[in-house]
Formats: structure tokens, C-alpha cells, sequence
């Protein structure tokens, strides 16, 4: 048996910027979300403002999702990204301008507070090209073979990021206050931009250009129903993202019941990325393919569990452990699905496929943030907490019991038969 190359998909020059321009747009995407969530709250005082920002983003995000995904496989798709990080940029510069002294002394709270969800609302319309883009551009980068090590590699760099942006994000609130943090993030979103022309571009796979968009998308969506493997993984993380959403609740665990301030929110939002980047950096040492369906069944379990506990805690430190070992799991499901969408997904349908997983699982983290926020309204913030864990828990044996191709799925021949054809 051939021995795994831990750091295949790094010897290729073009993979490396490409991981460096993700670094940079992440960190400022995910640095953004949480001083944005510092200040509505801070305006507000109330977790249904929260609940909304996801909200806010999801909409646009869900709406635009399998369109986006058809120009995706329609489009170059190095220039697609460079374009949508330009639109990034300005509403970075938007909320920037939104914070200055000029703007918060001159206009009512309501008046800031709508045009953030504003900037937020067209952030999820670019939300809906990021993903399909991202997806598409790593398959052109490098060989089929190493799809699974560049798909542990690209989400173990998303993982940083956001390890890293939301506790710089709570530190330079601390320091320089949510107006010169936002200033900071427009830089970072310039410098992704400029280092994305290092990458040159790249063939369209797509046969069907100019392919009727209504043929188009029901070509996508029949693909992913038709492939029961994708579909219910997907279904499972969205259902578990989805009330597991915790972590939209933080401002209030920060500010009213563990009481820590701006830089204990930055560490409990930064905790569940550390245990997440973790898993990653091991996974591409030992490979987690094996048995991976039940592997992605008790790592979500695994989940719940860690969910219930945060809920349950009005302690800093177990809290913090809590979402440290969410985020451990979290990590082994994101690369299993990863895996699942790069060995199963034709070349020219990634695009479509991507979207469809931004609409059952990334979007399920804003449609979380909203859950959350209404549930927190609804019942307080512990019990919403607790309770969204509990219903994770009743979706793994759902879904294990209801979905036997995925409990048994083993990704070792795909990963073998991808080798001997590339």
C-alpha cells in the first residue's frame, strides 16, 4: 500500500497562493462577522438583532445560490473570484464608513443599524459565488489524486482563519475600537485580491456553454438527489448546523453570562476553529476515509454533546473546552463531506453541486444564527442552547437509521480509483 503524502497538494506552487489568497479573505470575512455582531449588539442589546445579521445574509445567500452556481460553471473561473473579492472590498469600505464619528453622531441608531444589515444583505448575494468559485477553482489547480489531501489542506486554512480573525477581531476591538478594526479588514480584502492575479487562468470544463439556466439547474439538483451519498450527508450537517448554532449566541454568553468582555468573546469565538484546524492538520497525516460514514455520524454526534454541555456551563473555562472539542469533531465532518463533494462531483457540474452545498450547509450556519436568535427570544438563551443540541443528537439517529448507504459508506476505493485514473 502506498504511503500518503501529507503534503502532496503543497508541492504545487499555484495551490499555495491560492490557500494564502483563502487565509486573507476568510480572516477578514470572519474578523467582519464578528465585529459587526459586537456592534449591533452593543447598539441593540437584544439577541434577536443577531438572529436577524444571519438572517440578513442567509436570504440573498439561499436565493442567489443555484444561479450563481450555473455562471460558475459557465465563467473563468480565476476572474469570477477576483470580481467578487472587488464587490467584498467595498462593503468592507461600506462598514468602515458606517462607524466613522462623521456617520454614528450625525445619524439615528436605527438608521446605522439597517444599513449594516444592508451591507450584510449584499454580502450574502457574493456569499452565493465565493463557495461554487472556491470549490471549482481547487479542482483546477491540482491533480484528481490529491483531491482529499487539497481539500484537508484548503479547509485546514479556512480553519485558521477564522481561529485567528475572530480573536484578533475581539482584541483590536479592544484596542482600536470596531471603526479602525474595520479599516483593517478592507486592507486584508485588498491584499486577497491582489494576491489572486499570481494564479493564472484557468480552462472551462464545461461542455454546455450557453446552456439554457432552467436545464442547467435541473441538471444540478437531479445530480445531487439522484446521489443518495451526497444528499444525505449534506442533509446532516445542514439539519446539525442548523440547531447546533450556538455559537450566534456568543455576544450574549460574553457580555451577560460569563461575563469576559470583548477578548473572552474573541477566544469562545476562536474556540471551535482551534479543535477544527486541528483534526485537519491531523487528518492529513491519517487518513479518515475508512468507515467514513460512521465516522461522520459520531463526529456529529459528538457535536450535540459539546453543544449541550456550552449551554449548561456559566463557567469560562468549560465553556471554552466545550466549543474547543465542537470544533474538534466539526473538523472530521468538514473533511469527509469535502472528500465526498471532490471524489463524487464531475468537473463540470462542480459549480452547481458547490451551490447546492452552500444552500444545505453553508447557509445553514446563518439560518442557525437566525434559529438561534429567535429560539434565544422565545425560550432564553440557555434553554435555546441546550435545546439546539438536543435536536442534533435526534438527527445523527435519524439519519443513521433511515440513510444505511451513508452509515456504510467507505471512501478508500473512490480515493483508489480517482489514483489510477489521474
Amino acid at each position: 500500500m502506498q504511503k500518503q503524502d501529507p503534503y502532496a497538494a503543497l508541492r504545487f506552487k499555484e495551490f499555495n497562493i491560492f490557500l494564502l489568497v483563502r487565509f486573507f479573505l476568510v480572516f477578514g470575512w470572519s474578523m467582519q462577522f464578528i465585529v459587526i455582531e459586537w456592534q449591533v449588539y452593543s447598539i441593540t442589546k437584544d439577541p434577536w438583532s443577531l438572529g436577524l445579521i444571519g438572517l440578513m445574509e442567509v436570504i440573498p445567500a439561499v436565493g442567489m445560490a443555484l444561479f450563481a452556481g450555473h455562471i460558475v460553471d459557465q465563467r473563468e473561473k480565476r476572474t469570477l473570484l477576483s470580481t467578487c473579492i472587488a464587490f467584498f472590498s467595498l462593503i468592507s469600505l461600506g462598514l468602515f464608513l458606517l462607524t466613522s464619528p462623521e456617520i454614528t453622531e450625525n445619524w439615528s441608531q436605527n438608521s446605522v443599524l439597517y444599513s449594516i444589515y444592508a451591507l450584510v444583505f449584499f454580502g450574502g448575494i457574493l456569499r452565493s459565488f465565493f463557495g461554487p468559485t472556491i470549490f471549482s477553482l481547487v479542482a483546477l489547480i491540482v491533480p484528481k489524486k490529491i483531491y482529499p489531501n487539497a481539500a484537508t489542506w484548503s479547509s485546514s486554512t479556512w480553519q485558521t482563519a477564522t481561529i485567528l480573525g475572530p480573536a484578533f477581531a475581539g482584541f483590536t476591538i479592544n484596542w482600536i475600537g470596531v471603526h479602525w478594526s474595520l479599516c483593517i479588514i478592507f486592507g486584508l480584502v485588498v491584499l486577497s485580491f491582489m494576491i489572486l492575479f499570481l494564479i493564472p487562468k484557468k480552462p472551462i470544463l464545461n461542455p454546455k456553454i450557453g446552456e439554457d439556466v432552467w436545464e442547467s439547474l435541473r441538471e444540478g439538483i437531479n445530480f445531487v438527489r439522484n446521489e443518495k451519498v451526497i444528499l444525505g450527508a449534506l442533509t446532516l450537517d445542514m439539519i446539525a448546523v442548523l440547531f447546533g448554532g450556538a455559537v450566534a449566541l456568543l455576544p450574549v454568553f460574553a457580555q451577560d453570562i460569563l461575563e469576559v468582555g470583548p477578548q473572552g468573546f474573541g477566544m469562545l469565538r476562536a474556540a471551535p476553529a482551534v479543535g477544527a484546524v486541528l483534526t485537519m492538520l491531523t487528518t492529513a497525516y491519517i487518513p479518515i476515509t475508512k468507515n467514513a460514514g460512521k465516522k461522520l455520524l459520531a463526529a456529529i454526534f459528538g457535536f450535540g454533546v459539546c453543544i449541550i454541555v456550552f449551554g449548561l456551563s456559566n463557567i469560562f473555562w468549560i465553556s471554552l473546552v466545550a466549543l474547543f472539542f465542537s470544533g474538534l469533531v466539526d473538523g472530521v465532518s468538514m473533511v469527509i463531506r469535502q472528500t465526498i463533494l471532490q471524489l463524487r462531483t464531475p468537473d463540470e457540474m462542480r459549480g452547481r453541486v458547490a451551490s447546492v452545498n452552500s444552500i444545505f450547509v453553508g447557509s445553514s450556519n446563518e439560518l442557525g444564527a437566525f434559529e438561534s436568535g429567535l429560539t434565544a427570544k422565545l425560550m432564553g438563551t440557555v434553554t435555546a442552547v441546550i435545546f439546539g443540541g438536543t435536536m442534533t443528537l435526534i438527527t445523527v439517529f435519524a439519519t443513521g437509521y433511515f440513510n444505511p448507504s451513508l452509515r456504510e459508506l467507505d471512501l478508500t476505493e473512490d480515493i483508489k480509483r480517482q489514483s489510477e485514473t489521474s
